[in-house]
């Protein structure tokens, strides 16, 4: 007998990519159990389904950066005395990433790169743990949502946030919607498609001076010349950030999603001030900010 559950839940976060970076990235998750009946003549009752799996599901992948931790460029230190994570992800040609973190922040994933499989199989083991003797057998099956317009893949942290959107480095896969003058613009929306493709969203008050952050020894010799440096300190702890310029945009404000719509908007109107805008931002999939300039 099998059991499915479709859109079980999303998974919000970012991972890390010899080629492109740091990628945010939302992954929709479907479920089938393979098992007997049990005593209720159930493989599993259906609220223990959402509730259990997607609990384990947010507490090992969401609003978390995925490491490749097999791959060369990724150097991971944990030290004991402040349980704070150093990871480097040592990319050629300046393209290095660098964090600073509690390890709660991170997933690691034991392939040399991110994908739906090596995910997949990452949860599996974990979820195995806590299923029922009657069930046999898990099939996870993660997908993107289907989308026929402009999106971007961004990454951000909210420090002032008091769940898991804290962590300096998680994101998401977002649609962007544009009217100007009350009319559909793909055009403006493909503009934040290109700007923001694979991208970092800093606010400017959250940046640091070098001396102040925790480097590894892997660090200490870079030049950084090229680099945002981030650092804040939240109710999770302490977490620092430094990544290229070039995979990063810099914001004014919080990089909520309601922030973002609003810097869109603006910026619309900033680079052609006689036309009215709206903007429809995404956070993932199905929620987001309207805002209007």
């Amino acid at each position: 007998m099998q059991l499915f559950v479709n859109d079980l839940t999303v998974m919000d976060f970012s991972y890390l990519c010899p080629r492109r970076g740091m990628v945010g990235e939302s992954w929709i998750v479907d479920v089938i159990l393979d098992g007997g009946l049990n005593e209720e003549s159930m493989v599993l009752d259906f609220s223990k389904v959402k509730k259990q799996l997607k609990r384990l599901i947010d507490e090992h992948v969401d609003h978390k950066l995925l490491v490749p931790a097999e791959h060369q460029y990724a150097k991971v230190k944990h030290d004991p005395l402040t349980d704070q994570v150093n990871l480097d992800f040592l990319r050629p040609d300046g393209r290095s990433i660098h964090l600073h973190c509690p390890p709660e922040a991170y997933a690691f994933i034991y392939s040399e790169e991110v994908t739906m499989d090596s995910v997949s199989q990452y949860l599996k083991e974990i979820i195995a743990t806590e299923l029922p003797d009657n069930v046999q057998g898990l099939t996870l099956m993660l997908r993107e949502e289907r989308i026929d317009e402009p999106y971007y893949h961004y990454t951000h942290g909210l420090k002032k946030h008091d769940g898991n959107c804290q962590r300096i480095a998680h994101g998401h896969r977002s649609r962007v919607k544009v009217t100007k003058d009350g009319q559909p613009c793909r055009e403006s929306a493909a503009y934040w498609a290109t700007r923001w493709q694979d991208i970092y969203i800093g606010t400017r008050e959250d940046m640091a001076e070098r001396a102040a952050l925790h480097l590894s020894e892997h660090a200490e010799a870079l030049d950084f010349s090229e680099h945002y440096l981030f650092a804040y300190e939240s109710s999770q702890g302490l977490f620092e950030l430094v990544i290229p310029k070039a995979e990063s945009d810099l914001i004014d404000t919080d990089s909520t999603v309601e922030c973002l719509a609003q810097f869109m908007a603006d910026e619309h109107k900033r680079l052609a001030p006689t036309h009215d805008y709206q903007v429809f931002a995404f956070e993932g999939v199905g929620k987001g900010a309207i805002a209007y300039a």
